[in-house]
């Protein structure tokens, strides 16, 4: 983890937290009060890998806030909450994937808890690049699909035909097919 926010309004709270996290991971950290200030945080330039709230808030609880960070970034979210209401506050925002720490914070759980954010957003982020890359995948195959269908409705190729015109001029012309699909696309359905 690179970036870290905290929101807290205790200043005692966030400076324990902040320690906490120095500790379990070296990062840049930086703390919003309110969750208005963290709002304009994270919709800013600034991608947090994980952003703790220590709820609750002086502006608003948390449990919103948190679901706004889960939906509109890439952050990691966690949620620290007294002991006693930890259970309803975790049914509320676990679809959300914000996970729940229980007040008073416990340094060893705290740790594990991030280790456990840490390697999620690992998997998260392997899976939405591999998500990337098959949508790229099936953005080539829909071109090279539209390139054959053009090959065969203009110049009477087979599909086979089509196929291997596209594959030969590729290595021919030294390009993707993707090039030369678009290039055929170009000339006739245009």
């Amino acid at each position: 983890m690179d970036n870290v926010l905290v929101i807290s309004s205790s200043e005692n709270a966030a400076s324990s937290i902040i320690k906490l996290v120095k500790e379990a991971a070296h990062c840049n950290v930086a703390v919003a009060e309110t969750g208005i200030e963290a709002r304009r945080m994270v919709g800013g330039n600034t991608n947090y890998d994980l952003v703790i709230i220590n709820a609750p808030l002086s502006d608003e609880f948390g449990v919103e806030l948190s679901e706004f960070i889960s939906e509109s970034s890439l952050a990691s979210c966690a949620m620290i909450v007294k002991a006693d209401i930890s259970d309803s506050v975790s049914e509320r925002v676990e679809d959300f994937g914000v996970v729940v720490i229980s007040k008073p914070l416990n340094k060893v759980i705290f740790y594990q808890a991030m280790k456990m954010i840490n390697a999620t957003r690992k998997r998260i982020l392997g899976l939405r690049d591999q998500n990337i890359r098959l949508q790229k995948k099936i953005d080539e195959i829909r071109i090279v699909n539209r390139a054959k269908f053009a090959l065969m409705q203009y110049l009477k190729f087979t599909e086979q035909q089509a196929h291997r015109y596209l594959e030969k001029q590729a290595m021919d012309m030294r390009k993707t097919k993707r090039e030369i699909a678009m290039e055929i696309i170009k000339i006739y359905e245009n």
